[in-house]
């Protein structure tokens, strides 16, 4: 159940009227109309902030605050409401602030900092805030009000760390502009809702509700939802060759009540076909394939486009697009390494779990530095001694480029890290043009340039910003090292025994490579030798991750568990599909806990059950030594795909259901 709460404790609640109703009757009424229509099942008119945080104390669900002076659009009252980003959202306009209002700083999406020098916007007077911050909203409201002089949070009773009860002008502050202060000041993670293409201003008198009346007035509320369906920066191809045309598609969709995840399976269906089309080869095949793969990528855009437009988010829908976009990508690499194979090239189904394998390592390192970034974001500002450095350059280089956009080397920095937009892309033209074998060898090359790239420009960034971000975080879940792991002893350097745990597994690889190639058989100390260096990196699993590239780690660990799993199949002579399909039903599994840490989720419900990188490699290496590789790989792989089905089942249609009492299938 959602409350939202309108604050009449400011002067700006006596002296607006709304047009057409009775004279002297507050705005708060129109406001209060307009929360009802956003989606709110239960609105309030608080008179003060006592009686505010009596409302919030009793609130179970999430609650919607706003100050008197708002006028705006519903649709962005009803986009704060249903925003996806987080918990807790903050309206913020980039109108100049007026005596008693709250200024901002954001970065990443997330106001880290209020009143601050170097603000970038100007609090909205609106904000939702999260069940889990209700007793935050509820202690600062009592606070503000004089109610409660005492507050857990050291910081708030340090007299020097304090909210001001004064604006950053000198000015008396605003009811509701304290409680974003107090609640910042105590570390509340408040992202930021940004107001673009419709309207949204706080106002003082008659005069400037009337000119945002007028503003209101004079835009087309359905259309800018339409455009605010799609992405405000997205890459170079999706915005040039799809974001033309799919909102068309959008608004179909939404006239015949196709739902996000509808549309989303539509996707999958079009990826299968091309993947299968691209097996089966012969120029027709591979235009047809490329044609679907486009067009499946423009529903990959639609959904979410959908899901924007109609304001249906939920967590369910979320997760399975992230999970569907990595399964549609790599089914693709299937059909490709198959077609190779089918065509006379031997090594496509190699090549095929190349690309599979370093588009993974790739996606966990940007998970992993983007977890860095946010957690910069939110700390205090502090001036590094590298400030003029080269870490501080490339920051800020990077920070100006991203500034100036629709330049080329804005569109140059968005497209040389080969985006998923221009990943398709490539692979559609290469096949229909060339043939599978060569989109394959475009993937890989183009991808492992974008890894060097990135990879050395942030392992530049993180140095220069010294955040020990995996100290924040569960880094024994987001590891994924299982029992096993922690039932060693415990050793330092996680990032040197990860890059030397995948160190043996390449080893390990390519002997094996070579071995088969020269008819004979891989000795068994060698993947004897490179568990024990894949165990020696497990060993850091409960270890402090706090140096300043220990974002790296998860990457390591997930490229060393591939390769051990690879080797293991070449070196017992698994069939080159059953490699691929083992290492396929890992990568499902990694991406549902990379989704959730995005997502900030909890662990999958049977974790556990997949025994960790560690106790999966130990059995293949059993099964390898035994001389059964390809029914170890067979045998886990079913076994990993099953766990991974009903902790889908467990997490997302079972467990809901019972939370609510009855069944109900999610999406």
């Amino acid at each position: 159940m959602t409350l939202a709460i309108v604050l009449a404790a400011d002067p700006a609640a006596g002296q607006l009227t709304e047009p057409g109703r009775p004279a002297g009757e507050p705005l708060t009424e129109r406001l209060a109309a307009q929360w009802r229509r956003a989606g709110a099942d239960d609105v309030r008119i608080a008179a003060d902030l006592t009686e505010l945080a009596d409302l919030v104390a009793a609130a179970t669900g999430p609650v919607l605050v706003s100050g008197a002076d708002l006028v705006a659009h519903t649709a962005v009252l009803k986009h704060l409401a249903t925003s996806p980003v987080g918990p807790t959202v903050a309206l913020v306009l980039t109108d100049p602030p007026a005596p008693g209002q709250a200024t901002v700083r954001e970065e990443r999406g997330q106001v880290v900092e209020v009143d601050a020098v170097d603000a970038t916007g100007v609090f909205g007077g609106a904000l939702r805030v999260g069940a889990a911050d209700l007793p935050a909203l509820a202690d600062a409201a009592r606070r503000a009000a004089g109610a409660a002089p005492d507050a857990p949070d050291a910081r708030l009773t340090d007299p020097a760390s304090a909210p001001e009860v004064g604006a950053a002008d000198g000015g008396p502050r605003n009811a509701v502009d304290r409680l974003v202060a107090d609640l910042a000041a105590r570390g509340t993670l408040i992202f930021a809702q940004r107001v673009r293409l419709l309207v949204a201003h706080r106002v003082g008198d008659e005069a400037q509700r009337d000119a945002a009346e007028a503003a209101v007035a004079a835009v087309d509320e359905d259309r800018a939802e339409l455009k605010l369906s799609v992405k405000e920066r997205d890459d170079f191809f999706t915005t040039f060759f799809v974001s033309t045309w799919s909102p068309y598609v959008t608004k179909a969709a939404a006239r015949i009540g196709i739902g996000p995840t509808g549309v989303t399976m539509v996707s999958v269906a079009f990826a299968v076909a091309a993947a299968v089309l691209f097996g089966v080869g012969g120029r027709p095949a591979l235009v047809a394939g490329a044609v679907l793969l486009y067009l499946g990528f423009v529903l990959d855009c639609v959904d979410g486009q959908l899901a924007r437009y109609t304001r249906h988010f939920s967590a369910w829908g979320g997760w399975l697009d992230t999970m569907a976009d990595r399964f549609k990508e790599y089914v693709v690499y299937a059909g490709l390494g198959f077609g190779a194979t089918h065509a006379g090239f031997r090594y496509g189904w190699a090549l095929a779990l190349a690309a599979m394998t370093l588009q993974t390592v790739r996606h966990m390192t940007d998970t992993w530095y983007g977890a860095l970034h946010d957690e910069a974001a939110r700390r205090p500002k502090v001036v590094s001694a590298d400030a003029g450095g080269i870490g501080g350059k490339l920051n800020a280089a990077s920070t100006r480029v991203q500034a100036d956009t629709g330049s080329v080397s804005y569109w140059l920095k968005r497209t040389v890290v080969f985006p998923i937009g221009e990943r398709w892309a490539l692979i559609a033209i290469a096949a229909a043009l060339f043939g599978p074998l060569v989109a394959l060898v475009a993937v890989l090359v183009w991808g492992t340039l974008a890894f060097a790239y990135t990879g050395g420009l942030r392992t530049l960034r993180a140095r220069w910003m010294r955040v020990p971000v995996m100290a924040t975080v569960d880094a024994g879940l987001h590891r994924d090292d299982g029992v096993l792991a922690r039932t060693l002893p415990t050793t330092r350097r996680p990032l040197l025994l990860a890059v030397l745990g995948a160190l043996g597994s390449a080893g390990t690889l390519v002997w094996a490579l070579l071995a088969v190639h020269g008819g004979g058989d891989l000795p068994v100390w060698v993947p004897v030798l490179a568990l024990v260096l894949l165990l020696g990196a497990a060993q850091a699993s409960r270890a402090p991750h706090e140096g300043s590239l220990d974002w790296l780690v998860p990457a390591a660990l997930r490229a060393a568990e591939y390769l051990f799993a690879i080797a293991v199949g070449v070196a017992g002579r698994a069939p080159a599909w059953l490699i691929f399909g083992y290492v396929l039903v890992l990568t499902l599994h990694h991406y549902d806990l990379t989704a959730r840490l995005e997502k900030r989720q909890s662990a999958p419900p049977l974790h556990a059950a997949t025994l960790g990188w560690p106790g999966r490699s130990l059995l293949l290496a059993i099964g390898l030594i035994a001389g059964y590789a390809s029914i170890a790989l067979a045998t886990l792989g079913a076994y990993l795909l099953v766990v991974f089905v009903a902790s889908v089942v467990l997490a997302w249609v079972v467990l809901p259901a019972r939370a609510r009492g009855g069944v109900r299938s999610p999406g």
